[in-house]
């Protein structure tokens, strides 16, 4: 059977959707989410249950649920499904209006004041139920890719907003007075003066001390989202890249690691976090091929990187 709703009827396979989990989770959300499945569609779960819906189970298990936990389980494929998600995400973002939804909770969704925690939310209510009533599962999918689409406009809208602000401040180049110095124009009367502009690395503090915020609850998929949004405002900071590199070594995605390891180095050939995460890689890649060790095992074992990334700070 064929969805309809949602990121489906875009010619996707919504496969966060089918495990009822955010489009951020990582691994180690994506394995537990798939055990819990599992064992509701195990044989021994349904061992009173009809033979109808024993055979359901069995075909959402083998049809829905097994290929959705192949590719977001692995790091080349849930890497590659990632990256197609966001260009859907920025495909509706360019959108005129939001998408058109049939469920309540992606209505509610597209006007929710506070996105991330009204998203998980609603995900989370869904998913609790969602595996208990078999001949219901794929209409809760469908409601669960609403709300990931849902999810994915509005990020899409508000990082393009975000980009347009940052342009224009750059464009905007400041008026002087006839001594060279910045002209201030006095403030309308009765209105206060305009709050003063943001600097770089103000706005670069903020995006780390979230993804920092993240990192310590150990929600690393929101960690990793924070710090490829400050990449793409800000393509050229070292401190952007070494930290990102170091949110992936740490969640075991080696590949793209590497990636802004090597990238940040390039900016900063001496950037002591990325010679650091580059050498862990190497080491981890010559490990494995002996004793199975992984780049998230040994970035377990350093106890993460809060202590370099504490250091000199270099945009």
């Amino acid at each position: 059977m064929q969805l309809e709703q949602g990121l489906f009827k875009l010619d996707f396979s919504d496969y966060h959707a089918v495990l009822g989990i955010p489009v951020s989770a990582d691994a180690k959300v994506v394995r537990k989410r798939y055990l819990t499945i599992a064992r509701k569609l195990h044989p021994d779960s349904l061992s009173t249950a009809s033979t109808a819906d024993k055979q359901r189970a069995s075909e959402l298990l083998s049809k829905w649920v097994n290929p959705a936990y192949e590719v977001l389980s692995q790091d080349k494929s849930s890497t590659e499904h990632q990256l197609v998600l966001k260009l859907k995400g920025q495909t509706l973002g360019k959108a005129p209006k939001p998408p058109e939804v049939d469920f309540e909770q992606a209505q509610q969704l597209i006007k929710a004041p506070h996105l991330d925690a009204a998203y998980r939310q609603a995900v989370n209510a869904l998913a609790s139920e969602q595996y208990d009533t078999l001949d219901s599962v794929l209409w809760v999918i469908g409601q669960l890719s609403e709300l990931n689409m849902v999810y994915l406009y509005r990020t899409a809208k508000s990082a393009a907003a975000n980009q347009r602000s940052g342009a224009a401040s750059k464009v905007q180049a400041p008026s002087t007075s006839p001594t060279g110095t910045p002209a201030t124009p006095p403030p309308k009367s009765g209105t206060a003066p305009p709050p003063p502009r943001r600097s770089q690395a103000t706005i670069l503090d903020s995006y780390i001390n979230r993804a920092q915020e993240h990192e310590r609850s150990q929600d690393y998929g929101q960690a990793v989202l924070e710090m490829r949004e400050a990449v793409k405002t800000y393509p050229q900071s070292v401190r952007c890249h070494s930290y990102l590199a170091s949110l992936y070594f740490t969640t075991g995605q080696a590949t793209m690691a590497r990636v802004h390891a090597k990238r940040a180095l390039e900016i900063a050939p001496d950037n002591e976090l990325a010679k650091t995460i580059q050498t862990r890689l190497d080491r981890a890649g010559g490990a494995s091929g002996k004793s199975g060790t992984t780049a998230k095992g040994s970035a377990k074992n350093k106890g993460g990187f809060f202590g370099l990334f504490g250091g000199k700070k270099k945009s």
